[in-house]
Formats: C-alpha cells, sequence, structure tokens
C-alpha cells in the first residue's frame, strides 16, 4: 500500500551543513549544533549570521554551520566577537566554545566582554574536561571526577574547585541573559533550545551580553557509554550545575519570544 502526500514534519535545518562531523560517539555537540541551526532558520538569520568558532572540539564548527564564520586562537572568541559585532553591529555574531576555551585561556575574555555588555550571544558548552586534546582536568571538572591529569581525581585542596561560570557571570552588570539548561533527555533538549532562541533575541533587540550555558556529555573522555554518560550528567553533574535561570534583565522578560 502506498501513502501519498505525507507532510513533512522533521528535517535538516538550512543552516545545518550536510556532512558527516568528527564528533566521538554520543558526543552531545551534536544535537547542540542542530539546536543553533533551528534557531537561527526559524529567525531567519542564516545569511545575516558570523559565528566565531574556539579551540576545542568545536574547532572545525565553521564546517557544520552554512553561514559566515571565523576561527579564533584559543579563549579569544569572545574578544573577536567583540571585534566583528562593532565592526558589524546589524550583523548577528556568536560565539560557540567549550569550557576549557571558554572557562581557563578564555576566562578574561570571557568576563570583561559580560563585563561591557558586548551584544553578542555566546553558546557554552561544559563538559567537564578538556575533550580534544585527551581528556585532561578543565576548570569545570567536577571534584572527585578523573581525568588523565587528574587520575585520583580532582583534589579541591590542591586543585581547587571546579568553575560555575554562570553564577560568576551573572554577577557582571553588562550582563542580560545568563542561563544553564542541558541535552542529556529530550525535555531538556526543547528547553535548550528555547534559551537558544531567547539569547539570540537578546542580540536582535540590541540588550547586551547573552550566555547559554548547557551541560554536554564526552563519553570517550569519560570512559563511559552513551547512555551511561547522559545518566552522569543529570546524576553528577547538575547537582553541581543546577540548571536554571541565573540573570534575566527586565528588558529581557518584556520579550515575546
Amino acid at each position: 500500500m502506498m501513502i501519498d502526500n505525507l507532510d513533512v514534519v522533521y528535517e535538516r535545518p538550512q543552516t545545518l551543513t550536510p556532512v558527516i562531523t568528527h564528533y566521538c560517539p554520543g558526543c552531545t555537540h551534536g544535537i547542540i549544533h542542530r539546536l543553533v541551526a533551528e534557531v537561527l532558520d526559524e529567525l531567519n538569520l542564516r545569511e545575516n549570521a558570523i559565528g566565531v568558532a574556539s579551540v576545542g572540539c568545536s574547532v572545525f564548527a565553521y564546517n557544520y554551520f552554512d553561514c559566515d564564520f571565523c576561527e579564533a586562537a584559543h579563549g579569544r572568541a569572545p574578544a573577536m566577537a567583540t571585534g566583528v559585532k562593532r565592526v558589524h553591529p546589524a550583523k548577528t555574531v556568536f560565539t560557540y566554545q567549550g569550557d576549557g576555551d571558554l572557562a581557563s585561556i578564555g576566562l578574561a575574555e570571557i568576563t570583561h566582554a559580560a563585563s561591557r555588555g558586548e551584544n553578542f550571544t555566546v553558546i557554552f558548552v561544559n563538559n567537564g574536561v578538556y575533550g580534544m586534546t585527551g581528556g585532561q582536568m578543565a576548570p569545570t571538572t567536577l571534584p572527585g571526577m578523573k581525568t588523565t591529569s587528574s587520575q585520583a581525581g580532582r583534589d579541591v585542596a590542591t586543585m581547587g574547585y571546579p568553575l560555575r561560570m554562570a553564577e560568576l557571570l551573572a554577577t557582571l552588570g553588562g550582563a542580560s541573559y545568563i542561563v544553564r539548561r542541558s541535552v542529556h533527555n529530550p525535555g531538556h533538549i526543547n528547553q535548550t533550545k528555547k534559551a537558544i532562541k531567547t539569547a539570540f533575541q537578546v542580540q536582535r533587540h540590541e540588550l547586551g551580553f547573552a550566555l547559554v550555558e548547557i551541560l554536554s556529555s564526552c563519553p570517550v573522555n569519560w570512559n563511559m557509554t552513551p547512555q551511561k554518560a547522559l545518566q552522569y550528567i543529570e546524576e553528577k553533574m547538575i547537582p553541581y550545575y543546577p540548571l536554571g535561570d541565573f540573570k534575566i534583565a527586565d528588558a529581557v522578560k518584556a520579550l515575546k519570544v
């Protein structure tokens, strides 16, 4: 029996290129890429968007998004985005950064960009390790978590505590929209997409700095199956990095998104 005239309910976003990514099996970067691409499509921003790729697992992000892109030095994506946005204020500028890039070598750049209220959008992927270079301890590695450079587990007495970036940046006057979400199940994926859309709307309305922190899995460097890695997010990461809204300016609350 043939069925004709089926409606298409789900297809590849126009902004997402039809290529195979380099990400490891079970990595949730691909989910986050799709969400960003869907939002750029739905807001008709593709032809007007300029992305800034960081150094890390997302270093080849420019291959996966069909919009203008540039590559920043390690940690300098917010500095580059600042320059791009100031030169092209009508463009929609966003950075796509991991925790090793944003919270370590790039900590000064992201902090001062937020403090100045730079009007661009940050997609911050937090998987708790340096994924690209072999799974070393990152600024966001959980207490007791074993990595290739903390093989007995992160000892906070000698290695310090993990940085809660959303909470830190929310204290800065220039920040307008700072939230934390996750992609460990379908319900939270939907919530993450809504947050990404709001973050781009903040920029469109010239309301200042917006950042969406997204808890993401790294099965290979965590030495877990993809399923166990998603459970790890829920059972271990979320208790230390609670999901929620950490700063939403009054002007942002008034947006109809």
